[in-house]
């Protein structure tokens, strides 16, 4: 097991959590030396991808230099397997109290997925790092800046429906980060193996939040 400490100096060169589900360990690996040449530190691996473990431990141990974390983390069976693996961040779709504060008191960055105010609320006083709005879709950047009008001091980390047309707004209405997946990793791209625009998708998300990235 690889579990070295999650780097917030590094996520804030950065503050993209890059989703990838459903991948193999090979595709992920093929994807790995574009994001991180384009200066992408935090990645996120979904636990319903095929060998979750495996490409956990693979990603921890090739590429030190990145936030390597585990997403869609429901129950403690599921982080169980991501910490033993070596994930140095856990991302959920819901708010589990159980998983949130075994992170908390293990010094373990947790990014629980929340919808509502008293969701958001409630895992960010469960001692969350930050909350994860989902699905941020249908709500929007309004939402965003409605919910921080009187809850802000939470930390709100969008994800689902951002993309690299709107994730300047986000991140203007007071986001401290964002979660993305195909919106960040074009399936297209990807299957074509077309890794030279993919680079360039990628550094374009990038300079969409560079006036947000503390160096």
């Amino acid at each position: 097991m690889q579990n070295n400490t999650f780097s917030w100096d590094k996520y804030n060169q950065n503050p993209i959590v890059g989703i990838l589900r459903g991948l193999t360990t090979e595709e992920v690996l093929k994807i790995m030396p574009s994001y991180v040449k384009t200066g992408f530190y935090t990645i996120e691996i979904t636990m319903n991808s095929p060998k979750v473990a495996e490409t956990i431990a693979t990603l921890a141990k090739e590429y030190p230099e990145l936030n390597v974390g585990a997403g869609t983390v429901c129950t403690m069976e599921d982080l169980k397997i991501a910490l033993d693996a070596g994930s140095q961040f856990i991302v959920t779709p819901i708010i589990d109290e159980e998983v949130i504060k075994h992170c908390v008191a293990n010094n373990i960055p947790i990014f629980p997925g929340a919808y509502t105010p008293t969701e958001i609320h409630k895992a960010w006083s469960w001692g969350a790092s930050a909350v994860k709005v989902f699905p941020a879709t249908q709500l929007g950047v309004q939402y965003i800046k409605d919910v921080l009008a009187p809850l802000n001091e939470i930390k709100l980390l969008p994800t689902g429906g951002v993309s690299v047309d709107n994730i300047k707004s986000f991140f203007e209405a007071g986001a401290v980060g964002a979660g993305l997946a195909s919106a960040l990793f074009d399936k297209k791209m990807i299957r074509e193996g077309n890794y030279a625009d993919l680079e360039k998708h990628f550094i374009k998300m990038k300079n969409e939040i560079k006036d947000f990235i503390k160096e």
